[in-house]
């Protein structure tokens, strides 16, 4: 058995990562992704040898310091010499059937993990589980969304990451397993859909509620706290 992991997360966000400038809950779902995509930790690894790289030169034309822009323009360019084979290639890990679920740091969020979890119904046969950080930025929180099932449509008042654990969805003509990340924003209005083989579990972070075209949705929406 392979783990395929397809969509990565973007350059902009890993940086932020690599250089310490995400909040908490960001961070979650990027560290539980890199756990399960050695390309992205390739990719990171990269990022903080570049990063040393650039803070050298910085350091030794200090009377000329350079802007974050032509920092980040240069990081770009660093990353497009790294080439495909490396940044965004597919990546295939053997996966035993005994690796947890939930990679850490996720699993030590929960305490255990997704046979010993308590779910909180959501409705529609859909449940989740919110996740307690220090960040007051995002939201955090588990998802089981039911085999064959749509999670009601949605827009977003900001950015919404969702990581898949185990299962898969659809979102249009996109199909996302286990080890792939979606990045969403306020321009996207979307239905993701679980695949029909089994129930889809997902991390998904986001820093401003979803906007539900549902009434019904909206009415509970502060209820469910999503």
């Amino acid at each position: 058995m392979s783990l395929h992991v397809q969509h990565h997360i973007s350059d902009e966000l890993l940086l932020d990562y690599a250089t310490g400038n995400l909040a908490e809950g960001w961070s979650i779902a990027v560290a539980t992704h890199l756990a399960l995509c050695p390309s992205c930790r390739d990719r990171l690894s990269f990022m903080e040898h570049t990063g040393g790289q650039l803070l050298e030169a910085t350091e030794v034309k200090a009377s000329e310091p350079a802007s974050a822009d032509d920092s980040w323009a240069m990081m770009k360019a660093k990353l497009r010499e790294q080439g495909p084979s490396r940044a965004v290639a597919a990546t295939r890990v053997a996966a035993p059937a005994d690796i947890p679920v939930l990679p850490e740091p996720l699993r030590s969020y929960l305490g255990s993990d997704v046979e010993g979890l308590k779910w909180k119904a959501l409705g529609r046969g859909a449940y989740h589980i919110p996740i307690k950080t220090g960040d007051s930025e995002s939201q955090v929180r588990l998802l089981k969304i039911p085999a064959g099932k749509p999670v009601p449509e949605h827009s977003h008042g900001g950015r919404e990451l969702t990581l898949v654990l185990k299962g898969a969805f659809t979102d249009g003509a996109t199909v996302f397993k286990r080890g792939d990340i979606e990045e969403a924003d306020e321009t996207l209005t979307h239905q993701p859909v679980a695949t029909p083989d089994e129930d889809c579990i997902c991390l998904a972070v986001t820093d401003a509620p979803l906007k539900f075209k549902s009434l019904l949705v909206r009415l509970v929406q502060p209820v469910l706290g999503i």
